[in-house]
């Protein structure tokens, strides 16, 4: 898994600096139109998620909706399309995400918040105009690669703790998405996660006690994004 994360970071770094290296000659090279049946690049920021979780069957929690929680970091990818007319197309790629989910207690005040840095693959069908405004739907697969928990009481000190590839949440994480693409480069989804975000099973043994404190919980996450795509391509 480390590998696998390792080199799929070393390409997507590379993608998103091509794609990034001049913006203004990117974003002016958008509006010329593609040669439909040749694949190119783009970048793939969902530069914005604003997410909730819906519970079920925890015991603790005083909502089944959970608090909204928004991120703007850490969001890259790069995305590569394929037209097979003006007007439909596909479109996969690879990204790095932040997602997660905030609890919040009324007995004691209190608030968790649980996060993980994803790497994910995308898979996309594209109607509409290609080279100007589309409706996107499809769906894909997200692998977490650092956990961090973070707990605190009103007034009082943060607890956190985090772990590179750890069990707390499921190691396979699946999502559909449905949303739409703005010329020159502006994307909105709405994307769900239909699979338990934490590991029920997942057992914490502290001076030689085990527990499983994710017991019960089954949390699906459900998000708004607002990302960039600005087409790349390459100097002939």
């Amino acid at each position: 898994m480390k590998k696998l994360f390792t080199s799929s970071l070393a390409t997507l770094c590379i993608f998103a600096a091509q794609a990034q290296e001049n913006p203004g000659e990117h974003m002016a090279k958008s509006t010329s139109k593609t040669k439909v049946g040749s694949v190119y690049l783009a970048t793939q920021m969902d530069g914005y998620i604003l997410s909730t979780a819906m519970y079920k069957d925890i015991k603790v929690a005083n909502s089944n909706i959970g608090t909204p929680r928004f991120t703007a970091f850490l969001h890259i990818g790069a995305t590569a399309h394929y037209n097979f007319n003006s007007h439909v197309g596909l479109f996969s790629g690879l990204g790095i995400k932040n997602i997660g989910f905030i609890e919040k207690f009324d007995n004691n005040d209190s608030t968790v918040k649980r996060r993980v840095y994803t790497i994910g693959l995308p898979l996309g069908l594209k109607v509409g105009n290609m080279y100007g405004t589309y409706g996107m739907i499809g769906g894909g697969v997200d692998f977490p690669f650092h956990f961090k928990e973070k707990g605190f009481v009103k007034r009082s000190n943060k607890v956190k703790d985090g772990e590179w590839f750890g069990q707390q949440t499921a190691s396979v994480m699946p999502y559909v998405f449905v949303g739409a693409h703005f010329k020159p480069g502006l994307n909105v989804k709405l994307q769900y996660y239909p699979t338990n975000f934490m590991n029920p099973d997942y057992v914490k043994t502290v001076n030689n006690v085990s527990s499983t404190p994710y017991a019960g919980y089954n949390v699906n996450l459900a998000m708004v994004t607002l990302g960039i795509d600005i087409p790349y391509r390459p100097k002939n």
